[in-house]
């Protein structure tokens, strides 16, 4: 009957996984993922830039804004008419008093619609715009 007995404390035994240093790696991955990782801000529509000789390679934008040759405008991925750029442009000044704005236009655009952004946001109170361009 021993035996018995001692068999059965044997199969209630569990053995039991150590998850620590598991999730230690899960979480050193997501760091080394999270830094190495690089935020690229885009117009959200896909333009063909003109080429310049004299195009800069500018750091930081705070606004992009995209122009189709369609004279479409987009910000961040969202479609925006010429009368809400001026409204958009103060609201983003409100919050970001030093902000800049690119302004990337397709090269088939006409000049007229850029023209329009390009006032809209003076008239907003943006002093620091940019149109972008790719270099020769």
């Amino acid at each position: 009957m021993r035996s018995i007995r001692y068999a059965r404390g044997a199969r209630t035994r569990r053995s039991e996984i150590n998850m620590t240093p598991l999730i230690d790696m899960v979480f050193i991955l997501l760091i080394f993922f999270i830094v190495t990782t690089s935020f690229v801000r885009e117009s959200g529509v896909d333009v063909q830039r003109p080429s310049a000789q004299s195009a800069e390679t500018k750091e930081k934008a705070n606004v992009i804004l995209g122009l189709t040759a369609e004279g479409q405008i987009f910000v961040e991925g969202r479609p925006l008419d010429i009368r809400s750029v001026r409204a958009y442009m103060e609201r983003f000044l409100a919050e970001t008093p030093d902000g800049s704005v690119v302004i990337v236009a397709d090269k088939e655009s006409m000049t007229g619609a850029a023209v329009q952004v390009l006032d809209q946001c003076r008239l907003a109170g943006v002093r620091n715009i940019s149109i972008a361009a790719r270099k020769e």
